[in-house]
C-alpha cells in the first residue's frame, strides 16, 4: 500500500492505480479476518467494487480530488443503499438517503466499502456496540481499541485502509487512535461533535483536511494533572509527556508547565449537561448507560442547559487568557487500553465517571470548539501511547504543524 494518500490520490487521478485494484486489495486483506479483527460492521465490497469501476472509465477531467480512496465511514451516518447500525443491532435500520459528512466523500470522488463499528449512539469511549461484535485492539488483544470510533481504529492500525472516517463528541477520534496507536485529529467545529478522520500519518490527516503547513514558534503548556476527575496517570503515560515537551522545547518552541484551572469542574458538569441534553428526546426503549444518560438529559431545565452553554461560550477566551498558551499538551488517556467489558461491568454512573477519569482532557476541547489530535508516542519495548495536542488559540493547519514536529 502506498504509505502518503496525497501520493495514492495522485496516482489514481492519473489513472496509474485502478480504483477496482483498490477494492479488489481490500478484499485480500479482510480474507480469514473476523469482523472483531476487521473492525467493519457492514462490509460492501461489491457494491464498491461496481464504483471502482465505473469510475476507473471516468476521464481524468471528471475524477474529484479522493478519486478512488476507499473510506469507510463511522456506523452512525447514513449511506444510501447499506444499513445504519447506530452501534446496537436493535437500532439497526436501511438508509434512506446520505448524511453530509459521507456525501461530502463521495462528491469527492471517494468510494465507501462499509460501515466502521462504533459504540452505542456514539456515547461512550469504548466500543461495544449492543448485539453485534465487539472490534478487538490489535496492539492489546483482548483489550478495548477505545471509542466510540473503535471500528475506525482497528481498521487502520491493523493496516487494512490508510483512513477511515470517524466523529468526535468527547474524545471519540483521539482517544481510539491513542489506544491502537495511530493518529486522531478532531478539526475545530461547533460542539461538541466534530467530523474527522483516524489515519496512520499525520500529512494524511493534513490532506484529507486540505491544511497546509502553517510553522511558527509557539508557547505550549504541558498539563499532566487530570482535569475532570482526581485519577493516577500511569507512569508511562507521563514519561511520554515529558518526552514529547522535551521535544518541542528542543525544536524552539516555549514549553511551561501549566495546572487546572480554577472552574474545570464547572466545565465538566457543563459538558455532562450539554452531552445529555441531546439525549432527552431519544425515542423507543433505552436500558443500561443509554437510559441513565437519556434520564439525566430529561431532568435538565432549561435554565441550566442554557448556564451550561454560557460557560462553554466564554471558555476559548478565558483559557487563553488564564494559561497565556497557543496549545496544550497532555496525555490522552491515564492507562493502557482495559479489558473488553471493563467499564460496562461497571453501574452506570460508575460507567460515566469511569470513562472521564480514563481520558480526563479529551473533552475539554470539544466545549472550546477548538481542533485536537492524538499522535503515538513510541516507548522501547512495548507499544506506543498517545500524547494529546489541543489548540488554545492556533488554527487547525498550526496545530498539525505542530503536531509533525513529535510525530516525525
Amino acid at each position: 500500500m502506498t504509505t502518503s494518500l496525497r501520493h495514492l490520490a495522485a496516482a489514481l487521478l492519473r489513472g496509474e492505480v485502478g480504483a477496482a485494484e483498490q477494492v479488489e486489495e481490500l478484499a485480500r486483506r479482510l480474507a480469514g479476518l473476523t469482523p472483531a479483527e476487521h473492525g467493519f460492521s457492514h462490509l460492501a465490497l461489491e457494491q464498491a467494487h461496481e464504483q471502482a469501476e465505473l469510475a476507473d472509465r471516468l476521464a481524468a477531467a471528471h475524477r474529484g480530488r479522493l478519486h478512488g480512496l476507499l473510506i469507510p465511514v463511522k456506523d452512525l451516518s447514513d449511506v444510501r443503499g447499506m444499513p445504519t447500525t447506530f452501534g446496537s443491532a436493535h437500532r439497526t435500520r436501511p438508509a434512506g438517503d446520505t448524511d453530509p459528512a459521507a456525501r461530502a466523500l463521495l462528491d469527492a470522488g471517494a468510494i465507501i466499502p462499509g460501515k466502521s463499528a462504533a459504540a452505542e449512539l456514539g456515547l461512550t469511549i469504548y466500543t461495544e456496540p449492543s448485539g453485534l461484535p465487539f472490534p478487538d485492539n490489535p496492539l492489546w488483544p483482548g483489550r478495548t481499541p477505545a471509542g466510540s470510533s473503535g471500528g475506525a481504529a482497528v481498521l487502520v492500525a491493523r493496516g487494512i485502509l490508510p483512513a477511515a472516517h470517524a466523529s468526535d463528541g468527547g474524545g471519540s477520534i483521539r482517544v481510539p487512535a491513542a489506544a491502537c496507536g495511530v493518529v486522531g485529529f478532531k478539526p475545530s467545529a461547533p460542539r461538541l461533535a466534530a467530523q474527522g478522520f483516524i489515519t496512520r500519518a499525520l500529512d494524511d490527516a493534513a490532506f484529507l483536511h486540505r491544511l497546509s503547513p502553517e510553522p511558527g514558534r509557539r508557547r505550549i503548556g504541558v498539563l499532566v494533572q487530570p482535569l475532570f476527575t482526581g485519577s493516577a496517570v500511569d507512569e508511562v503515560h507521563l514519561r511520554a509527556t515529558a518526552e514529547a515537551a522535551a521535544q518541542l522545547a528542543e525544536a524552539g518552541h516555549d514549553v511551561v508547565d501549566v495546572h487546572p484551572y480554577p472552574s474545570a469542574e464547572e466545565t465538566f458538569e457543563a459538558f455532562r449537561t450539554i452531552f445529555t441534553a441531546k439525549l432527552a428526546g431519544l425515542p423507543g426503549p433505552a436500558k443500561d448507560l443509554v437510559g441513565w444518560l437519556r434520564a439525566h438529559g430529561r431532568s435538565l431545565s432549561r435554565g441550566r442547559i442554557d448556564q451550561a452553554n454560557r460557560h462553554a461560550d466564554a471558555l476559548p477566551q478565558y483559557l487563553a487568557e488564564y494559561w497565556g498558551v497557543d496549545a496544550l499538551l497532555t496525555p490522552m488517556t491515564t492507562t493502557d487500553p482495559p479489558p473488553i467489558g471493563h467499564f460496562a461491568s461497571m453501574d452506570p454512573e460508575g460507567n460515566f465517571l469511569g470513562q472521564t477519569r480514563w481520558s480526563p482532557w479529551g473533552s475539554l476541547f470539544n466545549m472550546t470548539g477548538r481542533a485536537a489530535v492524538s499522535v503515538p508516542w513510541p516507548v522501547p519495548g512495548r507499544q506506543p501511547v498517545g500524547v494529546h495536542l489541543g489548540a488554545v488559540t492556533l488554527s487547525d493547519a498550526a496545530l498539525l504543524t505542530l503536531a509533525r514536529e513529535l510525530h516525525e
